[in-house]
């Protein structure tokens, strides 16, 4: 339960408690009318280009340095001598794989 919450809970629940913190804090400064400054005009745009921006670079890190070359036969995983056997890829005979 500790894996579970600490790999995918807190990385999606953390940012969105200190932005709200920070919204709240920021929050108590209002103009004359009454109208919070800081959620009408932040700067929205740029926050979604730079998160636009770094998904992208991840995805492309992660195509060029992951994975191994098309060929090969897949092994899928499977219960052996009371243990699992991970799945691998069985390279063909005469063809040099790529490395990985």
């Amino acid at each position: 339960m500790t894996r579970i919450l600490l790999q995918y809970l807190l990385p999606l629940i953390l940012p969105t408690l200190v932005y709200l913190l920070w919204v709240r804090i920021a929050g108590r400064a209002r103009t004359a009318e009454g109208v919070n400054r800081l959620a009408s005009e932040g700067p929205w745009l740029w926050l979604i280009v730079a998160g636009v921006v770094l998904m992208g670079a991840v995805l492309a890190v992660t195509a060029w340095t992951g994975g191994s070359g098309p060929t090969g036969t897949y092994v899928a995983p499977r219960w052996e001598g009371g243990r699992v056997v991970p799945g691998h890829v069985v390279p063909q005979p005469g063809k040099r794989a790529d490395p990985p």
